[in-house]
């Protein structure tokens, strides 16, 4: 089954694909900065959300289009990671909404509040707002929709410190949130470049059949390639790069975009690079580091412009 999810903001259309019997993703093509996806999980007494959007507007298309086909139904929510275009959409479902979420989730959402809006202001954001988890877990947790169990498994660090995937064992199906992004190039500057690493060898012995990212299209086994070809480009770089005397910002424009043109974002690099070269230095994987000074560098790597933001 598809359908458009009619009410979705301008610009970029969402869709509504059966992948699984009842499992659905919902995806905004093609899935840049803040276009991001969310997944359905359907059960005859509820239905499960995979996180919330970026938007008011887009938050609220993937409510209709979930009370369009299954009106009535009890919901509970799944936040894969504290970002807040996969959760500032948590509120259009109601007050007392079950929202799951890694434990150190909370505090982050906390902490990162409404970033996003500063950054790409002429964005059409609407009501967005920081509504934190109700239920946290440290490594995995398991959620019942009808007679279907949900394995929910932490694997961070790897995008941020928090990354929590939504795993059906029996569907095969895995929603990946952004530890794997389809079509978009890998961002792990507020997580691992090396969790990400061990993060995409962990999910591909689950032996998924179909996996929802992210951002992008959906997709099969040959994203976790796609992921682990990227990252270990990155840690390549960042040995040259720091063999040579090159910080990051420089070693990002030696590298070039030919490599991985073919991926969206590819200013990300940059952030990449960066986290690689504190890795390198040692210390607990996705240790904090000045994210807005490194977003400078990303500008700059850009030609001086923000990256483009669809939301």
């Amino acid at each position: 089954m598809s359908a458009e999810a009619g009410t979705a903001a301008p610009r970029v259309a969402a869709r509504l694909e059966e992948v699984a019997d009842g499992v659905f993703a919902y995806t905004q093509l093609p899935g840049g900065w803040c276009v991001s996806n969310a997944g359905v999980v359907v059960g005859s007494q509820g239905a499960l959300v995979v996180d919330t959007l970026a938007t008011e507007p887009r938050a609220l298309a993937l409510r209709e289009a979930v009370d369009r086909r299954w009106p009535g139904l009890a919901r509970t929510i799944v936040n894969t990671h504290h970002h807040g275009d996969h959760n500032y959409g948590n509120h259009v479902f109601g007050p007392g909404t079950p929202i799951l979420a890694h434990e150190r989730a909370p505090e982050e959402m906390a902490e990162a509040g409404l970033a996003l809006t500063a950054l790409w202001p002429e964005v059409e954001w609407g009501d967005v707002r920081v509504t934190l988890p109700t239920v946290t877990f440290a490594e995995r947790a398991r959620v019942h929709v009808g007679g279907r169990a949900v394995e929910l498994l932490y694997v961070g660090p790897a995008h941020t410190t928090n990354d929590v995937v939504a795993w059906l064992p029996e569907e095969r199906v895995l929603f990946a949130g952004d530890v794997l992004m389809s079509g978009c190039a890998p961002f792990n500057l507020m997580g691992s470049v090396a969790g990400a690493l061990t993060a995409v060898d962990r999910l591909r012995a689950l032996q998924p059949r179909t996996i929802v990212c992210g951002h992008g299209p959906v997709a099969g086994p040959e994203v976790l390639d796609d992921a682990a070809d990227y990252l270990e480009w990155v840690q390549w770089l960042a040995l040259e790069g720091r063999a040579r005397g090159m910080g990051p910002l420089e070693m990002a424009r030696e590298a070039g975009r030919e490599k991985f043109e073919h991926l969206i974002d590819s200013e990300r690099i940059v952030g990449n690079l960066h986290r690689a070269y504190a890795e390198l230095d040692g210390g607990p994987l996705g240790r904090p580091l000045d994210v807005m000074a490194v977003y400078g560098e990303m500008v700059a790597y850009n030609g001086g412009r923000m990256p483009q933001c669809l939301a």
